[in-house]
């Protein structure tokens, strides 16, 4: 009974062929993906082939140009870019070098500022170290006081001179000197038979001073002057 019944049953179920597919393999996979691939490289290139068609040159008329007016239209866009690019580099140096001239000039200028205030500083100090040369020249004085006080006078003169020369600034004016008009005040004149002595400083009334080699106060001397006996 049971074998007949199951016969019954296997008899009632009808399979469909067509309405059953095979599984997709690793072989349909690809040939799917190759079919999308395919699709969208074709997409791709339409796209590409629109595009360039709606850059095409075309002259006045819109008639599409030749390879040789193409060729022409285009060293024509590369004559006109490198031209363009040469007068924006010109533009360009200009600028470079006036910027670079105003902040040297202006370099220039700060400089000469510093040097007439150093200048003007060191102009009111020299009447400090005409004080000090006043007072060390007074033979009698000056070896009236102790040793002990002189001692300590001639290392704050000294000091005070190091400093201004190693701020460029410097003494001159000896006896003997050549007189230099351009470095020495005379105000006076000693004759002497010395020929060798005409025109050299006798007397140094007030030592001068240079700084960096440009006089900032003249030397007032009295000179020689040679006579010759008669």
């Amino acid at each position: 009974m049971k074998d007949d019944k199951n016969k019954q049953n296997t008899n009632d179920i009808q399979i469909d062929d067509e309405s059953i597919s095979a599984p997709k393999t690793a072989f349909n996979l690809n040939d799917d993906t190759n079919d999308m691939t395919n699709r969208d490289e074709d997409a791709e290139f339409d796209d590409v082939d629109t595009d360039a068609e709606e850059f095409v040159d075309t002259d006045e008329e819109g008639k599409e140009l030749g390879s040789s007016a193409k060729i022409k239209q285009l060293r024509d866009k590369l004559k006109t870019a490198v031209e363009e690019k040469q007068q924006y580099l010109t533009g360009w140096q200009k600028e470079k070098a006036e910027f670079i001239n105003i902040r040297r000039r202006d370099e220039e200028s700060k400089q000469e500022f510093l040097k007439f205030a150093v200048q003007g500083l060191l102009e009111e100090l020299l009447p400090v170290l005409d004080s000090f040369d006043m007072a060390m020249s007074n033979k009698e004085v000056w070896n009236a006081v102790s040793d002990q006080w002189k001692a300590g006078v001639e290392t704050i003169y000294g000091q005070f001179k190091g400093i201004l020369s190693k701020n460029g600034v410097e003494a001159f004016g000896e006896i003997g000197d050549k007189a230099d008009p351009a470095k020495f005040h005379m105000i006076g004149v000693d004759t002497t038979e010395e020929a060798k002595l005409d025109h050299t400083v006798s007397v140094v009334l007030q030592k001068g001073y240079v700084f960096k080699e440009k006089v900032l106060r003249p030397a007032m001397v009295r000179i020689f002057q040679h006579q010759q006996n008669k």
